[in-house]
């Protein structure tokens, strides 16, 4: 099997709990509290791991937050590579309303990195040996980390011959794209940020994913729909992925399910559009979890197989 790595610059403590109803100005009595590891990237590795692969999480990490994030981690057996730092780890709430089976996520601002332990990652993940095969850059970037810094993993993960996978929005995928990447899973509101606003339809959608590919800022794009699926587009094939019916319980950590299914299934030596299909099906497994409880092995197991019976036609 190929090396994975994951890389998350601004991984979270996610605290979630229950209370009966949430009431402004209230004092609101919950539940035991649940502790997670939280971040695009983490949740990468801990899904991988749940579907029985491996991969290396390099993260920053620092005060008590920093410590319990370190200690999950272990718990769950995620190889890890954390980078000492002099911020906190950030924290998130995630609070269920049980009258209504609303979730309100509270999402905290991260520490503020300093040069020299940004710095820091980039070598530790140039300096790997042996190089990964596949490189995920997932996840925000905290405060003092400059908005070209996946640009800048583009480079390295180039250098070094891997895969780069990123999994951002914003200006930090804008400049990821400048640099050229293998993958990129942008859901459908944070295509439309980079590609324009008046891009709607379907088939408008899939032209420009394909002109952006055509002119070498990634190879491949995965852009997720939510219920309605995933666009897979490639240089030279389109198509639309629909994955089955499955009750929804909580969308949290979906789509970094379904990165680590794709990410996986590459690593196993599945072809693209089997790994695809893969981290579509991890992706769906994902909302049938509560909480932030991300994929289900045997549930994506068993979607996979409905995907593959209904979507693997010649192309």
């Amino acid at each position: 099997m190929k090396k994975i790595v994951t890389l998350n610059m601004n991984p979270a403590i996610d605290k979630s709990t229950r209370t009966q109803h949430v009431i402004a100005e209230h004092k609101l009595y919950c539940g035991p509290a649940i502790y997670e590891p939280g971040g695009g990237g983490v949740n990468v590795s801990r899904a991988i791991k749940k579907l029985g692969g491996e991969s290396l999480l390099v993260y920053p990490a620092g005060g008590m937050p920093g410590k319990m994030l370190n200690e999950l981690m272990e718990k769950e057996e995620v190889d890890q590579l954390s980078l000492p730092i002099k911020g906190f780890t950030r924290e998130n709430l995630i609070v269920l309303e049980e009258s209504t089976g609303q979730q309100f996520r509270f999402g905290m601002l991260g520490p503020e990195l300093k040069r020299e332990e940004w710095e820091q990652c980039l070598q530790e993940i140039s300096s790997l040996s042996p190089a990964p095969d596949y490189l995920v850059a997932s996840g925000s970037l905290p405060l003092g980390v400059p908005s070209d810094f996946y640009a800048r993993v583009a480079l390295i993960g180039n250098d070094i011959g891997a895969k780069v996978i990123v999994d951002a929005s914003g200006e930090a995928l804008e400049h990821a794209l400048q640099e050229g990447v293998y993958l990129i899973k942008p859901n459908i509101r944070e295509f439309r940020d980079f590609a324009g606003n008046d891009i709607k339809e379907e088939l408008q959608i899939l032209e420009a994913a394909q002109r952006m590919i055509r002119d070498g800022k990634c190879e491949t794009m995965v852009i997720s729909l939510g219920a309605a699926g995933a666009l897979f587009v490639t240089r030279d094939n389109m198509e639309h992925i629909v994955p089955p019916t499955v009750p929804i319980s909580s969308k949290v950590g979906a789509g970094d399910s379904m990165v680590a299914g794709i990410v996986l299934g590459l690593s196993r030596g599945e072809k693209l559009r089997e790994a695809v299909l893969y981290g579509i099906a991890a992706g769906s497994a994902a909302v049938m979890t509560p909480g932030t409880e991300l994929c289900r092995k045997e549930d994506t197991e068993r979607l996979y197989t409905k995907i593959i019976t209904a979507a693997m036609k010649p192309m």
